[in-house]
Parts: C-alpha cells; structure tokens; sequence
C-alpha cells in the first residue's frame, strides 16, 4: 500500500427536507385544518480515527463527500425522514486543517476520537407548524436549511514512541529491519527510504514501542533540499529522538551538527526533544577510529554515545533496552 500523508478533501453535509402545505380531508371532519409535516435533517458528515489505517491513501481517489438531502415532510403531520450521516475513517494521528493549510480544525490523535466536520441543515416547517388561533389555513411551508460545505486538508502525523533520526545512509532502515519484523527498503545509496516507516520493537512479553524510521535528512533540508523537512511532522508525535550517527564517515561531529541545525529550523520543540545519540556501524571500524570519534561526539554533546551495529547485531540489545526505559520514562 503506498503512504500518503496529506490529502484535499471537499465535504458538503446535507440540505434539509422541505416542509409541505397539506390539509385534512377526512370524510367526517367538516373543518379538517392544516396537517403539513416538517422536512428531515440533512445528514451530517464526521470524521473518525481507527485503528488499523497508516495511511491516506483511500483520500487520493475518492475527495468528494457528500451527505444526502433530509426527506420532504408530507399531510397527516408526517415528518421527513433524517438522511443517513457521512462518516470519514482516518488514521489515529491525522490533523484536520482548513484550507489554508494553516487554521487546525481538529487533532485526532486517539482510537475512537471524531469530530463533525459538517452539519447538516435542518428541515423546513409545514404549514401545520404554523396554524394558530387566528391563522386557521396557514398556507406557508419553508424550504429546508441548507448544509455546510468546504475544502479541507487530512494531514497525517504517525504516532510512535520513538523517531530514527540521521543523516542519508546512516543505517536507520538497517537498524528497524534489525530490532523489529518491518522489512524496510535496504541498499547502499542515500535515500532509500522516501516515505516514514513503523515497527513495533518488542523486547518481552510486556514491554514493547513503535519506532519511526523517517527519511534522511541533508544540509539544508529547512529550505527544501533533498526531501525537504516535510516528514519531520511525523517526529513531532515522538516522545523521544533516536539520532543515528554514521561511524565510518571522517567527522561525526558535523553530521550531527547538521542534523541539530535542521531539526532547530523546523521548530515544533524538536530541538528540545530527548535525544539518545548512537554511532552505528561500528563493525565497519577500526578500534582506534572507534574510540576517537567516540570521544569527540561525547565532548560535542556532552552526553554518553552508545555504539551499535544494525547489520551484525552488535550493541542493539543495549541500545533497545536504553530506549525502552527512556520511552517509559516519557511515559
């Protein structure tokens, strides 16, 4: 299934049913008076997130959701049937936007949660509605409301405990492949990944988390280069960054410079994010270059580095265990 994660949709709710003008004309009713009934609702038209969906891919080919119209109200002060409500299924994770992709409508971000992105109109009254006293044989009867309509934009934002972060080729498909049963795309060229990837890590019977493998990130991706920031969004949602660093490269130290000053430039509170920095590929090492970039990231960051190897397995165990008790710090 292709990954989709932002989509236009135009919804429109439905019209209320028409009120009628009728009168009783029963054989033995000598003043019979007015009996027209109320038109129906329009229906409405929602929006819910399910579990089981990760994409917005359903919202490519179909974008226009229409509610159908309230029925007419007809004599003997019969109401129009309510039409039948839209219900759009989403993706837990997905941000309901306006369509200036700026205004946030709604934020559904758990199981089960929806909101009602249209109201559908109300029907119009029959002329029963309006006999009184001194009206006896009204003869108005009022069209139904009309419903809502709209442009919007379905963003989705994946939830996971736990973003790979890191530079092209740093080895973070390598390493989801290894700590969970996804089976991302794996070459030895960058960007081999364009577009965010789940696994669900599992280290027991009853500790396990989602991690996010997001595509790599270059010198400036804020401005557009590369694939941009645009999955960065999906990072957002993570309560902890997981920054990969290629050991084999000569200077750690600036890609993980790079990699602060693009997450800085995107904003959103992902520079202040928890953050455990890994060298991987530490197989591909000699033990002298091993210790001295080691050292150097630890002097820049002022933090403990772990060291991992996605492709011998080498570390990862450690590196799970850290990230879990991280995770259930955040918690």
């Amino acid at each position: 299934m292709k990954f989709l994660d932002e989509a236009k949709v135009y919804v429109k709710s439905g019209d209320g049913g028409d009120g009628v003008v009728a009168f009783r004309r029963e054989k033995y009713i000598e003043f019979g008076g007015p009996d027209g009934g109320n038109g129906g609702r329009g229906g409405h038209v929602y929006v819910r997130a399910v579990e089981g969906l990760n994409t917005l891919i359903d919202y490519r080919y179909a974008q226009h959701f229409k509610a159908r119209k309230g029925g007419n109200g007809a004599g003997s002060d019969r109401t129009g049937a309510m039409a039948e409500d839209v219900v759009m299924k989403v993706p837990v994770g997905t941000q309901i936007l306006a369509a200036d992709q700026e205004t946030l409508i709604a934020d559904l971000d758990e199981p089960g949660k929806e909101v009602r992105l249209a109201k559908g109109g109300d029907g119009g009254f029959g002329n029963a509605s309006y006999k009184t006293s001194t009206n006896r044989a009204p003869r108005r009867a009022d069209k139904g409301w009309p419903g809502e309509e709209m442009w919007v934009w379905l963003r989705l934002k994946l939830i996971a405990d736990c973003g790979l972060v890191g530079l092209p080729n740093a080895g973070k498909s390598t390493l989801l492949a290894a700590a969970s049963a996804a089976r991302p795309k794996i070459a030895d060229y960058p960007f081999t990944t364009l577009h965010p990837q789940l696994g669900v890590v599992r280290l027991n019977a009853t500790e396990e988390f989602v991690l996010a493998d997001i595509p790599g990130l270059i010198q400036g991706a804020s401005e557009g280069a590369g694939l941009g920031t645009r999955f960065l969004g999906h990072v957002e949602r993570c309560k902890l960054l997981l920054h990969l660093i290629d050991g084999t490269q000569a200077d750690p130290v600036r890609a993980y410079r790079t990699i602060r000053t693009e997450l800085a430039e995107y904003g959103a509170g992902l520079e202040d994010r928890p953050e455990i920095l890994v060298l991987n590929k530490t197989d591909a090492m000699t033990p002298q270059a091993l210790v001295s970039r080691c050292k150097a990231l630890e002097r820049e960051t002022g933090r403990p580095v772990l060291l991992a190897s996605g492709g011998t397995g080498e570390g990862v165990p450690q590196l799970l265990r850290a990230v879990m008790d991280a995770v259930k710090a955040g918690r």
